[in-house]
């Protein structure tokens, strides 16, 4: 990891601008602590995510394409991005450290390493599946952010991978809670998983699609099960 220490730290500086990093994608500059989580986002992103896309062997064209779709880098910082990503995804050695340093970073705010774990998925799905080296991967980066086997599977799913079938595990609930119980948990759920929260926080504005396709995949989710126990089904938030 030590010959890419440079373009990482030359991502993070960039981020730290004021022009560089906006609130809402175009709007007024994010404040400091804002723009600083931005940019460490940024590097982390790039960094797991050019290994993640060398974790078959393949690193596809769809790959990059995805890859640019939820970083898009500002001023200087694409070239140090461009250069970061080319000499990460050279070997997948190296990443489990860098998780956790990652993991170490965001160890009170688990909110971001799942945001980050949603922008590896996104990239992984790119060329239409998720391949088993990539899922394996993925687990092993779950594990070190401090996920567990069940969190991991809820955001596996939420992501239309494997168990997407299961509306309880997107919600991240077993099939017996009761009706109110289960108000709260998609409430929680939405709460935490919005576009506008996940910008708030710290994430790249590009990740907003992505927490808009995830917030869809909870709200079916929930909806679902409504269905199923023969709930009303009003629009969520009615």
């Amino acid at each position: 990891m030590e010959r890419l220490r440079a373009p990482l730290q030359a991502i993070a500086r960039q981020f730290r601008r004021p022009e560089a990093a906006r609130g809402d994608g175009g709007g007024a500059p994010a404040d400091d602590s804002v723009r600083h989580v931005r940019g460490q986002m940024a590097a982390a992103l790039i960094a797991l995510s050019a290994k993640m896309a060398k974790a078959d062997g393949v690193v596809t064209r769809e790959e990059v394409t995805a890859f640019r779709e939820i970083f898009r880098a500002p001023g200087a910082a694409s070239r140090h991005a461009g250069r970061l990503f080319d000499l990460a995804r050279r070997t997948t050695r190296g990443y489990e450290a860098y998780a956790r340093r990652v993991a170490r970073r965001w160890r009170a705010n688990p909110a971001l390493l799942e945001d980050v774990l949603d922008g590896l998925f996104h990239i992984a799905r790119a060329d239409g599946a998720i391949t088993e080296e990539e899922c394996a991967y993925l687990q092993t980066v779950a594990e070190i952010f401090g996920f567990s086997e069940r969190e991991f599977r809820r955001i596996r799913a939420s992501h239309g991978a494997l168990d997407a079938a299961d509306p309880y595990l997107i919600l991240g609930v077993d099939p017996d809670i009761s009706d109110a119980d289960l108000r709260r948990a998609w409430r929680r759920m939405a709460a935490q998983n919005h576009p506008d929260a996940l910008v708030a926080r710290g994430a790249p504005p590009e990740l907003r699609r992505l927490a808009e396709e995830k917030m869809a995949a909870i709200n079916a989710a929930y909806q679902e099960i409504l269905s199923q126990r023969g709930l009303d089904q009003s629009p969520p938030g009615d």
